[in-house]
């Protein structure tokens, strides 16, 4: 089992604990890093990543333009316009 420093955790988590949450937290991060140890022992050879665990299947909508864009009527309303393209001020020199 791994060593852990609940100090250095605590200054690194700007936590500050009694001598009780200390032992407590202590307590749960080891159970923790076993828990993860023993799921690192478990063979896993030949078994295919999931890409989700449920077999879930969305229901996708059929893809179809809604909308159309007026360019026109939008670069109108722009301060400055030249070639299609919104003109906008310099911020970087």
């Amino acid at each position: 089992m791994a060593d852990i420093d609940i100090d250095h955790l605590c200054r690194l988590a700007r936590l500050e604990l009694d001598a009780a949450e200390r032992a407590a937290a202590e307590a749960d991060l080891a159970r923790i890093i076993a828990m993860v140890d023993q799921m690192q022992s478990v063979d896993t050879a030949g078994i295919q990543p999931l890409a989700h665990p449920l077999p879930a299947i969305q229901r996708l909508r059929a893809d179809q333009v809604t909308e159309t864009v007026d360019r026109s009527r939008f670069q109108e309303l722009a301060p400055a316009v030249e070639d299609g393209l919104y003109l906008v001020p310099r911020v970087v020199e």
